[in-house]
């Protein structure tokens, strides 16, 4: 019997809805099939993003600010879409059936997009270099544009209500209970990040070659193939997987919180802590804090709240909440200031992918006889994050623990490191952009290519790149370390919204530059900063304002990080506080009314 039971992993049910058998479920080989998802995500995703720009200033005759816009909208809704996907999962569909509606809906997202490339009716006549440099090309109809968003945002759909469910259902298939299976956690962690590495590298060479050297319609259809096959190979696994019931949404608990707050904002506090709700047993407790004492009044108990007048009934959970769902919140509310002011950096991150990418369509990417796609610049990135990762794992974080003890930089340490790299990655794009220029400013007449290596992009590239290495996993861990037990997918979320928020403040800010700056073009031509054509503008004091702009965000930032403080637990005090009398039910008596506190 013991060994039986020893068999069976607790929190977890196999397709049927029985307990989930250790031996027939869950491991490495479930995981594999839930990566291949991720993979074929990220080669679609960032396949169609990094070379974007270049197709809808080339083809669909854009201004440049208008492109490099539908770029950062694009990518922004996609990560925010992440919110949804984790409401769906959490609250009705659980994770299985979110990654297969989703990975079904990029699927057709990006067929969809092979056919909006490949149809001429759905892009303009074919226009001269010589004649989209001087913006005479006939532009992109609403019929054609439509066509064009509806593709991308069917995959942006996609991404996002399949990302948000991947990594979850991926740990789902581990017992953190297990020594050995915990550790296997630990490792599909670190694979999992170097899958996204792997589908991005495909996708900046290998699909972005395919884009520009035989066909987009080609390069889109292989998404829509790879996707299809890696939603056929997550399905067969249907049997082998293990399934965890949904805990409710993490938004409805902090939606419940907020309303008994303000329901009950004029009633005082008592002056005794354990006379607040609490019903959880005292090892699964979140014990009571000083901070934001306004959504203490959530757990105040009074008349109404409980579905029988005795107070022996349930009580309605948008009228009383326990301490623990209050605190609970409240760790939420205490990771919003860092959560703020991580938004710059994924800001300085969207130029990479739209004006950098533009800036490299205008110059020499030959080696030899082979041409560069503007496009593939971007594997600096990736080598980027690589390289930072394996210095750090190996290099930096044993020197660390020798010198201070520790295992490697905090994760409030590393948000700051990737904050300081983005301000230098900005500095040395405004010093790349002036240098082209002054090239282009020296031309007597406008060429496809100007004589300037593309390679004085790369500081930009390696140092952002590097920046997100720090920053994307620092970001992750200080959300999932701090953030409570049941809302570990709701903060995954919440980080995500940062990169959602950055290229919408990036596409904020490219409207907001061109208006203000309409009438300072060069040589007064009133293009402004960002021309519709990048060599007619002033592109380097764009990034420029973002570098200053990032230097403004890190002192912010250093601020809020000073003002947080990890959460501590309390040791229960015997006989009273929340040890004792604070046991919410045990306070009531059967008159109705709030136990004697005076046996406390």
């Amino acid at each position: 019997m013991d060994v039986k039971t020893s068999l069976i992993v607790a929190d977890a049910v196999d397709h049927k809805g029985f307990p989930a058998d250790r031996t027939k479920t869950g491991g490495w080989v479930t995981a594999a099939l839930i990566l291949g998802i991720e993979v074929c995500e990220r080669l679609s995703t960032m396949g169609i993003a990094v070379n974007l720009v270049t197709y809808l200033i080339g083809t669909m005759h854009l201004p440049s600010s208008t492109s490099a816009n539908i770029v950062s909208d694009f990518m922004g809704t996609s990560f925010l879409l992440c919110l949804l996907g984790g409401f769906l999962a959490d609250s009705f569909l659980g994770r299985y059936k979110t990654i297969a509606i989703f990975t079904a809906i990029q699927t057709l997202g990006t067929g969809a997009l092979a056919i909006a490339t490949k149809l001429p009716q759905f892009r303009p006549t074919t226009c001269d270099h010589t004649r989209l440099v001087n913006n005479e090309c006939e532009q992109a109809t609403g019929f054609q544009m439509g066509i064009l968003y509806l593709a991308l945002y069917l995959i942006a759909l996609g991404t996002g209500g399949l990302k948000s469910s991947i990594s979850g259902f991926g740990t789902d298939q581990f017992d953190d209970k297990d020594p050995k299976e915990k550790t296997h956690m630990a490792y599909f962690f670190q694979r999992f990040f170097f899958f996204i590495s792997i589908g991005t590298l495909m996708a900046v060479t290998v699909l972005v070659y395919i884009q520009d050297q035989v066909g987009r319609s080609l390069a889109y259809g292989i998404c829509s193939i790879s996707m299809f096959i890696a939603l056929l190979i997550f399905l067969f696994g249907t049997k082998r997987y293990r399934y965890k019931n949904s805990q409710g949404s993490p938004i409805v608990h902090i939606c419940q919180v907020i309303a008994a707050s303000i329901r009950k904002r004029k009633l005082d506090l008592p002056y005794s802590v354990s006379m607040l709700y609490e019903t959880n047993l005292e090892e699964s407790r979140i014990h009571h804090t000083d901070q934001f004492h306004f959504m203490d009044k959530a757990a105040i108990v009074e008349e109404g709240d409980f579905e029988e007048k005795n107070f022996n009934g349930v009580p309605n959970p948008w009228k009383l909440c326990t301490v623990t769902r209050v605190e609970e919140v409240k760790m939420m509310a205490r990771l919003l200031p860092v959560w703020a002011t991580t938004i710059m950096f994924w800001t300085t991150y969207a130029q990479m992918i739209t004006f950098s990418v533009e800036q490299a369509s205008t110059m020499d990417r030959s080696i030899g006889s082979f041409q560069i796609p503007a496009g593939s610049l971007t594997v600096f990135f990736v080598a980027a994050i690589l390289i930072t990762l394996a210095v750090y794992d190996r290099l930096v974080m044993p020197l660390w623990k020798k010198w201070k003890g520790k295992p490697g930089f905090t994760n409030l340490q590393r948000i700051a490191i990737g904050l300081i790299l983005s301000i230098l990655g900005m500095a040395a794009a405004a010093l790349a952009e002036k240098k082209r220029l002054a090239v282009a400013h020296r031309q007597s007449h406008p060429i496809a290519t100007l004589p300037v290596s593309v390679f004085i992009l790369i500081p930009q590239f390696f140092l952002i790149g590097a920046g997100e290495a720090f920053i994307y996993t620092g970001q992750l861990d200080f959300f999932i370390t701090q953030s409570p037990k049941g809302m570990k997918t709701m903060s995954t979320g919440l980080f995500l919204t940062t990169l959602s928020l950055g290229f919408f403040v990036s596409s904020f800010l490219v409207s907001v530059v061109k208006s203000v700056t309409g009438g300072g073009g060069v040589a007064g031509n009133g293009e402004g900063w960002l021309a519709d054509n990048i060599n007619n503008g002033r592109l380097d004091c764009f990034y420029g304002l973002l570098c200053v702009l990032s230097c403004i965000n890190v002192v912010i930032f250093l601020i809020c990080a000073v003002w947080y403080k990890p959460r501590h637990e309390k040791k229960p005090m015997i006989g009273k506080g929340q040890g004792g009398c604070g046991g919410g039910m045990e306070m009531i008596d059967n008159k109705g009314g709030l136990g004697n506190e005076e046996k406390c």
